[in-house]
């Protein structure tokens, strides 16, 4: 699969967090974006909202004002399995 990359640059919070939500929502599990930010409030952010989403955060990178999230979507378990 490839991974698609998200640029988020420019917007501020909470644009960058529900804008990742929305991608989020469409993406089938295992596919994996990445996502560029320029707030520095994503830092805290986009990792609560993997948090609550269930997703895997794989890595986190700064470089100079750019925060990059690679993000996996989770492979979800059918209600009532373990």
């Amino acid at each position: 699969m490839s991974e698609k990359t998200i640029n988020l640059r420019g917007l501020k919070c909470p644009l960058p967090a529900l804008r990742t939500r929305k991608v989020l929502g469409g993406l089938t599990a295992g596919e994996v974006i990445l996502v560029e930010c320029t707030d520095p409030l994503a830092a805290i952010d986009i990792p609560n909202l993997i948090n609550q989403t269930g997703d895997v955060l794989e890595s986190t990178e700064r470089s100079n004002d750019v925060l990059t999230f690679r993000i996996r979507k989770a492979v979800r378990q059918a209600p009532g399995t373990s």
